[in-house]
């Protein structure tokens, strides 16, 4: 930690994961740990400079949508890596903060160069069972079934709704037998 830059977010003590509301993935577990998602979040930000909500967005695609980091959860990580050096805020004269990785971020990335290959070697599968799968596809099937469960619970379905979704989904169906 830099010494004239006090972290305003503690370590968690070992085997101990600070509470928050992120989106878990299945079975409750996170995909990776916190100093995993601080690499990721580094990484990222060394592609191209990126809004705290660009980075949840992104990390959701890169896992086919079956994990989506809260706020709870980037913004501190991006306050760590702001407090460490690694990132720092680009002036743009607008209210959302763009972070863009420092010097000092590069030389960590390149120092943390396996960790980093080994972690963005797991993210496309976005899970148990999804191996191999592209990520497009599981983003997609995510979509589906988000719009599923909110056009459900939002109340009764008319039957000429209900008619118009099964003609949909049996559609969607002919097509990806067809390609």
């Amino acid at each position: 930690m830099r010494p004239d830059h006090p972290s305003r977010h503690a370590e968690p003590a070992e085997g101990h994961e600070p509470r928050g509301r992120g989106h878990r993935g299945r079975h409750g577990r996170r995909p990776f740990d916190y100093g995993e998602l601080r690499l990721l979040v580094l990484a990222m930000l060394a592609e191209e400079p990126r809004h705290g909500y660009d980075l949840m967005k992104a990390i959701e695609e890169r896992m086919g949508g079956s994990y989506t980091p809260s706020p709870g959860v980037i913004y501190p990580t991006l306050s760590w890596l702001e407090d460490m050096g690694y990132a720092e805020v680009e002036p743009t004269g607008g209210s959302r903060k763009l972070y863009r990785v420092t010097p000092e971020g590069g030389a960590f990335l390149e120092a943390n160069r396996g960790a980093i290959v080994a972690l963005t070697s797991r993210l496309p599968g976005g899970g148990p069972g999804r191996e191999g799968i592209p990520a497009p596809v599981i983003r997609g099937m995510e979509n589906l079934k988000l719009a599923l469960r909110l056009k459900l619970r939002a109340g009764p379905v008319s039957p000429e709704t209900a008619d118009a979704i099964a003609a949909a989904l049996d559609e969607a169906a002919r097509t990806i037998e067809r390609s």
